[in-house]
């Protein structure tokens, strides 16, 4: 009986129904290429929108970065020129002490050789001219010798920019006179020098010692 059961659920065959798939047609492909175009395109237009809001920011970047640069480069120049016109003051500074020291640097020594010549001066001045005759030989040498040595030492004065100042009759300059007295003198102008007490010197146009004048005063 139980065999006979089995042999009849083998024979039984449940007939399934046909599933049928559709076919694809042309439609069908060309809606689905157009879905899928559909998709690439809002793809690479959300990636072209990210792009172009991206593009205002790195650009504003830059132009704030360049405007950086262009400020640092034109506080660069500045300091640079300042820079160049400081070392051209010192350069022009420094030439100008050279030249100086080369012109004055003698001013001591001439200090010292004014006295010399004071001396020589005042030795000829005060020989008495009617002795100086050929009875008294050795006081005319003397003499002579003393105003060559005078000469010559004023000729060493010139070579070297030293000048004598014998300002008689000359108006006064308090820069290079220096007034020991005033005194009305008859026939001369107020203001002038009227006597020279010491001569005085100017080393390349610098008064080095003025001359000791009296000066001339309204009666």
């Amino acid at each position: 009986m139980a065999a006979r059961c089995v042999s009849d659920l083998r024979l039984t065959v449940i007939p399934l129904p046909c599933m049928h798939f559709p076919r694809p047609t042309p439609r069908l492909l060309c809606t689905a290429a157009k879905q899928k175009n559909s998709g690439q395109n809002l793809e690479e237009d959300s990636g072209q929108s990210d792009q172009k809001t991206d593009t205002p920011c790195a650009e504003k970047t830059l132009m704030e970065e360049k405007a950086k640069l262009e400020e640092q480069l034109k506080d660069t120049m500045e300091k640079y020129k300042r820079a160049l016109a400081d070392t051209e003051n010192l350069r022009q500074r420094t030439q100008k002490l050279v030249e100086e020291a080369k012109l004055y640097g003698i001013q001591g020594f001439c200090k010292d050789l004014l006295e010399v010549a004071d001396i020589l001066e005042k030795a000829t001045q005060c020989v008495p001219k009617e002795e100086i005759t050929e009875d008294n030989p050795h006081l005319k040498n003397l003499y002579e010798g003393l105003v060559m040595t005078e000469v010559q030492i004023q000729k060493v004065f010139t070579k070297h920019g030293l000048l004598r100042l014998d300002p008689v009759g000359a108006k006064f300059d308090p820069y290079e006179h220096e007034a020991l007295f005033h005194a009305p003198v008859e026939g001369k102008e107020p203001g002038t020098v009227a006597l020279v007490n010491k001569v005085g010197y100017k080393l390349h146009g610098r008064t080095l010692r003025p001359a000791l004048v009296g000066v001339v005063k309204e009666a």
